[in-house]
């Protein structure tokens, strides 16, 4: 039996519910690093079966660097208007133009890019965490970065 503590550990630490990190705790045998990996895994399965769902709502974000002269703008696509309104989602959107003023280039994948706070993760598995926590797909629509 895996004990509360490490369910509200792992629960806090991936943002999944608690169902899932149980889950994931017993396949591991408690091993918390690989609940993390099968909770990693289970994101990436979820997030290939909801990518061909549409993606009609959204929101566009904005970033501004203190100096005035990097800023960044993305379009980001989510099913509902109800996740659209989260304050998950909008933490997301913004993390991503924070990601997209921080690359000296619109050319790169942005999706292959590892995140700038965890480079142990990329863009994409960013986004894979967020499909599983909200259960929608979401994608990146279009994005821009300015700088002087």
């Amino acid at each position: 039996m895996v004990s509360i503590d490490k369910i509200k550990e792992l629960r806090e630490e991936t943002c999944v519910s608690v169902s899932e990190c149980k889950k994931a705790l017993e396949e591991a045998e408690g091993d918390f690093v690989k609940a993390k990996e099968i909770l990693r895994e289970w994101g990436k399965e979820l997030a290939g079966k909801k990518a061909n769902r549409e993606a009609g709502s959204g929101i566009i974000d904005t970033y501004l660097h203190s100096n005035k002269k990097v800023g960044a703008m993305i379009e980001l696509r989510c099913e509902t208007d109800f996740v659209a309104k989260s304050d998950d989602f909008k933490a997301l959107a913004h993390e991503i133009c924070l990601q997209i003023a921080a690359i000296e280039s619109e050319e790169v994948d942005l999706m292959s890019q590892p995140w700038i706070k965890d480079e142990t993760k990329t863009i994409k598995e960013l986004i894979e965490e967020y499909i599983s926590k909200l259960g929608e797909n979401i994608e990146i629509k279009r994005f821009i970065r300015y700088d002087i």
